[in-house]
């Protein structure tokens, strides 16, 4: 298979990029860029470390992420399984991505920039649901921030479908990595309900 190894060789396959995806790029949120995050109940946390990449699915009960200015936004790390892989890059290596989707709609809105973690008591009273506090808060600093085409969801269908019956369960996946050690159906039954006063 042919390797593409040069910026010149990619760029050769393709036309000039669209005017408008250039720009639309802001250094800063703007009136609709803060309507429109306001109203995301889900993103993508995409960060980078010395092991490799990563990239998180955070969702809340509202805004997944607060808005301090026009270019500070501030996201609750939630109970979850403990591997701190975002938290760990962060603390590494600042540079932070977030994809943000609103169910419905075919637009993403992309934010860039940089972040660290806190543990400020008022940060973490910021995001008080049901009694109980985030024990981190990441501090996002945007550089970038711009709407995506909304193509890939097109071409995808994804708001006007469902597939989950089609592909294996998170006890399957689990089952299958560890040799049978933990997951399948034991892990399947009943999560939903487990989970519940462990989401936040």
């Amino acid at each position: 298979m042919r390797k593409i190894d040069s910026i010149a060789a990619l760029e050769a396959l393709y036309e000039a990029p669209v005017p408008a995806s250039l720009g639309k790029v802001t250094a800063r949120l703007g009136p609709a860029h803060r309507q429109w995050i306001e109203a995301a109940r889900f993103c993508i946390l995409s960060t980078v470390g010395p092991e490799g990449t990563d990239g998180s699915p955070r969702g809340d009960d509202g805004p997944v992420v607060q808005i301090l200015d026009e270019r500070t936004l501030t996201m609750p790390d939630w109970q979850g399984n403990n591997r701190l892989d975002s938290l760990r890059n962060i603390v590494r290596d600042p540079r932070v991505a977030l994809m943000f989707m609103v169910p419905g709609c075919k637009t993403i809105l992309r934010v860039n920039g940089t972040a660290f973690l806190t543990d400020a008591p008022e940060a973490l009273a910021r995001f008080e649901q049901r009694g109980k506090h985030p024990k981190t808060v990441i501090v996002i600093h945007a550089t970038e921030a711009y709407g995506q085409c909304p193509k890939s969801i097109m071409r995808s269908g994804l708001w006007s479908r469902d597939d989950g019956d089609a592909v294996p369960s998170m006890g399957t996946l689990i089952a299958e990595a560890s040799d049978g050690e933990m997951g399948g159906a034991s892990h399947d039954d009943g999560y939903e309900e487990r989970a519940k006063p462990r989401m936040w």
